[in-house]
């Protein structure tokens, strides 16, 4: 055989070969909320150096997160901030509800800047006059709704109009609602109490008393309908929920299981809860 047609066969080999590894190798793509956007960096990175399979990360509201899922088709593992998005992605059929996992618990805190220094103890504080407060948006931010049902469940009519004359901004992420205290560009905001983890030196938890807590949220992960690789996201899921998985949110403070967020509160409070559907004078 000539030896350039030779070559030539050997390069185009060469070449398709290295083609199909790259098709071949394994991805994922974690759609993770970000109520747990200090920890879903690291943990995909250590999936990733313990396996050898790719986990690209998408970080964002619950509720965007999902609109993509359902518009695209695309995600392997959804990550949401709360149960009421599991909840709605089961429903709605988005997601292998034989896969759904309880990850880590959260509490619902006012957050504020580090040293409190509008002196707000309790929930009803933030009515009072020339505060600057922030909640996420409701309508695609679970933190939102928790925040939201809050309001509904425990003000008057005049402390809802009160409070609303307070609220400067609808955030759109659990992360950017905690952005909001650390950056002092609000008093106070309706977040999670893991929130003064992310950023110790900036950020205040006010603890709610637990007759005020009405439910506690977790942290919910499911193999979606869509997953081009089912077993390999299984398999992520099970790290996840491993002690070398868990070790990331342990460094955050996170709740590991209902018993450490129970005591936390100092009462036992369902957990996740029946979902709280947000009135509509309170969407954006």
């Amino acid at each position: 055989m000539n030896r350039y047609l030779f070559a030539s066969i050997f390069a185009v080999m060469f070449i398709l070969s290295a083609f199909v590894t790259a098709y071949a190798e394994e991805h994922l793509l974690f759609m993770a909320g970000a109520a747990a956007a200090p920890v879903v960096e690291e943990l995909a990175k250590a999936f990733e150096n313990k396996t050898g399979v790719k986990v690209d990360v998408s970080v964002g509201g619950s509720g965007m997160l999902l609109s993509q899922i359902k518009l695209a088709k695309k995600g392997d593992v959804y990550f949401p901030g709360s149960i009421d998005f599991i909840d709605q992605a089961r429903r709605e059929g988005h997601i292998d509800e034989s896969t759904i996992t309880p990850i880590v618990y959260l509490v619902p805190s006012i957050n504020v800047q580090r040293g409190n220094p509008k002196g707000i103890r309790n929930l009803k504080d933030l009515c009072q006059p020339g505060l600057k407060i922030a909640i996420a948006n409701p309508e695609s931010v679970c933190l939102g709704v928790f925040g939201t049902e809050l309001f509904e469940k425990h003000f008057t009519v005049e402390e809802k109009q009160a409070l609303r004359k307070n609220l400067v901004t609808y955030t759109e992420s659990c992360e950017k609602t905690a952005t909001a205290i650390s950056l002092k560009a609000v008093d106070a905001i309706i977040g999670w109490s893991v929130f003064e983890h992310w950023s110790p030196d900036l950020i205040e938890t006010v603890k709610l008393d637990h007759e005020e807590i009405i439910r506690i949220s977790y942290l919910g992960v499911a193999v979606t309908k869509y997953a081009q690789n089912p077993e390999t996201a299984r398999k992520f899921i099970e790290f996840m929920k491993s002690d070398e998985g868990l070790k990331f949110f342990r460094r955050y403070k996170y709740f590991i299981t209902p018993q450490e967020a129970f005591a936390y509160v100092g009462a036992e409070k369902p957990v996740g809860g029946e979902p709280f559907a947000v009135p509509t004078d309170w969407m954006k």
